[in-house]
């Protein structure tokens, strides 16, 4: 592993000697594996090689190796997700200062929120009545994250494909934001040998103005009082520790501290001169790979104009378990991919059930019927092909199940049935 000179140069003096020989040691390790269990689809079928816990995260483990994870249909059923374990300490800061009694707007938002692991984190740790926001500016990598946060089956999400002045144009209002902004990748070069190639120290300093802009314009979406979380996966303080100092003196707000323990061995701040808490995981020194986070509270007496929030937007729609989009602001002037509330497509004259309704956590279990797959025909399943079902199965819309789980739709026509799992989430192993 042949890591830029300019890098090695910056980064071992940042580091110090011990931090940064443990930092090059750890490129000779296997990087740890660690997944987060959906708490909405609890299941005891999961044959995962779960080890230790992830001691910042609620319901995390490694694993004691890595498995085929793309043939486990328990993972496309959404029963967890494969989360690097360093980002997981996101459940930390919400376990911490986001009670439900902190929420008077109703709704958190994940801004640059693909592929989807600190979204699908955030739903399992926010109450369940508030309403989770989930954007990806890129609509590639949005679709990519409506698919995940999909499997996940919680109601209130609404996955949206918007830039950050477009949340600020439609004045919405937020009690919590994730601003997990682009990087220049420095903490995934183990993992990641195309974020080396892409380094470079004008990319760093692209990448820390442009933090500072997605921050900036998404500010006043921000309520007074509310927070702010910073995060990189990056380790030069011109991305991490002089964009909070940028954030705190320009806009207005002060750094929260978190209960740590000594034995995960997080890295406080690197740059000298400042000492206020934020925290940083460093591979060799902690066990994960590299994340920086800090929590900024908006000042209580900051000016706030936006008036609209995403809770008053939606309205709980009879024996669904979802939402509905209004005619209101904010969801009328934003790109939504998908609102908690999937809605079956006219073909001739069938309705086609939209994929998303037998991914719901709060499908009732005799709105259709189910149908039991053994893991072979739930792998032909995912893969689009066609199934045969059990004679005694219902003709029409079907779900079908792998341990109880649904993983989506079938049309049953008897002598087989017609395969509805979308066309672009099948697997192709």
């Amino acid at each position: 592993m042949t890591l830029p000179d300019d890098f090695v140069t910056y980064t071992a003096a940042l580091f110090g000697d011990d931090r940064w020989q443990a930092y090059l040691h750890a490129f000779e390790e296997t990087p740890p594996v660690s997944v987060r269990l959906n708490p909405f689809k609890p299941t005891t079928a999961l044959s995962l090689p779960l080890g230790d816990d992830v001691p910042w995260c609620r319901n995390a483990y490694y694993l004691t190796e890595r498995p085929d994870f793309t043939l486990d249909p328990l993972l496309h059923a959404g029963a967890y997700y494969v989360q690097e374990a360093a980002s997981m300490f996101l459940d930390r800061v919400v376990e911490t200062y986001c009670p439900p009694s902190f929420f008077t707007h109703g709704s958190a938002l994940d801004l640059c929120a693909a592929p989807g692991g600190k979204s699908s984190l955030l739903r399992a740790a926010l109450p369940d009545d508030v309403i989770l926001m989930s954007n990806e500016p890129d609509r590639r990598r949005a679709n990519i994250l409506m698919e995940n946060m999909q499997k996940q089956g919680h109601p209130s999400v609404i996955v949206t494909n918007n830039y950050p002045k477009d949340y600020a144009k439609a004045a919405t209002a937020f009690d919590l934001i994730l601003a997990d902004v682009p990087c220049s990748g420095e903490g995934m070069f183990r993992k990641d040998a195309a974020a080396i190639g892409e380094w470079s120290i004008q990319n760093v300093m692209r990448c820390a103005s442009l933090q500072r802009d997605i921050v900036a314009e998404i500010w006043p979406c921000l309520k007074p009082g509310g927070i702010l979380v910073y995060s990189t996966c990056t380790f030069n303080t011109k991305e991490d520790e002089e964009n909070v100092q940028w954030i705190m003196k320009e806009l207005g707000a002060d750094l929260l501290p978190l209960d740590i323990a000594d034995h995960w061995h997080l890295t406080p701040s690197l740059l000298e001169g400042f000492s206020q808490p934020v925290y940083r995981f460093i591979p060799g020194t902690s066990r994960g790979e590299g994340l920086f986070l800090a929590v900024l509270r908006k000042h209580p007496d900051a000016p706030f104009t936006a008036k609209t929030t995403c809770r008053g937007s939606l309205q709980a729609r009879p024996n669904s378990g979802g939402c509905q989009q209004s005619r209101q602001q904010p969801l009328r002037s934003l790109r939504v991919l998908s609102d908690g509330n999937p809605v079956g497509t006219q073909k001739g004259k069938d309705i086609i059930p939209a994929h998303a309704e037998a991914l719901l956590c709060t499908l009732p279990h005799d709105k259709y019927p189910m149908a039991a797959v053994s893991r072979d025909d739930a792998l032909r399943y995912l893969r689009h092909e066609a199934l045969v079902l059990p004679p005694d199965t219902p003709r029409g819309f079907v779900v079908i199940t792998y341990e109880g789980m649904p993983l989506g739709f079938v049309k049953n026509i008897g002598n087989r049935a017609n395969n509805l799992y979308p066309q672009e989430w099948k697997i192709r192993k």
